[in-house]
């Protein structure tokens, strides 16, 4: 497989999850809590990959490989429990720009632990992005009066988190298939959010049966799709390139935006979703050209 193939991968893991924010807001408009939004799209999540993981061939792991991607699983659970809380406090826009921070956080990981310090290309599309990103997520169109700072902080740690989840999916597991290394890393996810957020509503068959058609969506583009597309990816195009990538989930965020809900998109947020795919292409241009 050629490389931009991988690369292809990852920009549409990211993309998968652009889509989750649209299907949020109409959960939340349903009347359905956080608990319940995210417990069901990790539980479905989960199940749907297990499923799938049995009609594949499996290689066999060591209780200590088996833990390794169990624990790795958890900060991409964390990250969706710490996003949809940023929601709670910040308007949409905000807590967008906040977890779009795992833009240089990833490529500041790669040069901690790599040792491998960014090249001017990779500098620049970095600056384009975050230029792109304020842009596209309305900034210039909505007048902030106040900002409320835990959701300023639930949004930067859902930032970190998810740079560590993409971090670990490129290190941890490469010579395992992809389906069972993404069983496993739901499996992480499952668990931290159950413990943080234990799952009564299942003993509830109404908010069951309700919250069912938003966690099969959002099981499927939160859960099932990235991990499976991070595995693939991620260990070949490397954790700096990789978050470069999935800068996707900003523009698709938009886009479905207007799309579903119908909302209204300026024409400096299509500038910015221009400017952000710009970015992730110079990205592209230069590991080429290296």
């Amino acid at each position: 497989m050629k490389t931009w193939h991988y690369a292809l991968m990852v920009f549409l893991g990211g993309c998968c999850l652009g889509i989750l924010s649209t299907f949020v807001k109409l959960a939340y408009a349903a009347g359905y809590s956080t608990s319940e939004v995210t417990g069901s799209q990790v539980l479905v999540g989960t199940l749907i990959i297990w499923i799938v993981t049995i009609f594949i061939r499996k290689k066999k792991l060591h209780i200590t490989q088996t833990l390794k991607l169990v624990l790795a699983g958890i900060p991409m659970g964390l990250t969706g429990l710490l996003y949809y809380q940023s929601l709670q406090t910040l308007e949409a826009s905000l807590a967008i720009i906040c977890l779009f921070q795992f833009i240089w956080i990833g490529t500041l990981m790669e040069w901690i632990f790599y040792k491998k310090r960014p090249s001017s290309g990779k500098i620049l599309s970095i600056v384009i992005l975050l230029s792109g990103s304020v842009l596209a997520a309305g900034l210039f169109e909505d007048k902030v009066e106040s900002i409320s700072y835990l959701g300023v902080l639930w949004g930067i740690l859902s930032a970190f988190t998810f740079s560590i989840f993409i971090f670990l999916s490129g290190i941890i597991g490469k010579d395992i298939p992809a389906i069972q290394k993404s069983a496993l890393l739901s499996t992480g996810g499952l668990i931290v959010t159950f413990i943080l957020y234990p799952p009564f509503f299942l003993v509830d068959l109404p908010a069951v049966l309700g919250i069912a058609p938003y966690g099969f969506v959002l099981g499927i583009f939160g859960v099932v799709l990235p991990p499976i597309l991070f595995s693939i990816g991620m260990p070949h195009v490397g954790p700096g390139l990789g978050t470069i990538l999935t800068a996707s989930e900003l523009p698709v965020a938009v886009i479905m935006s207007a799309l579903v809900l119908s909302e209204h998109i300026s024409m400096y947020q299509w500038a910015g979703v221009g400017i952000i795919l710009g970015g992730i292409g110079v990205s592209n241009v230069k590991q080429k050209e290296m």
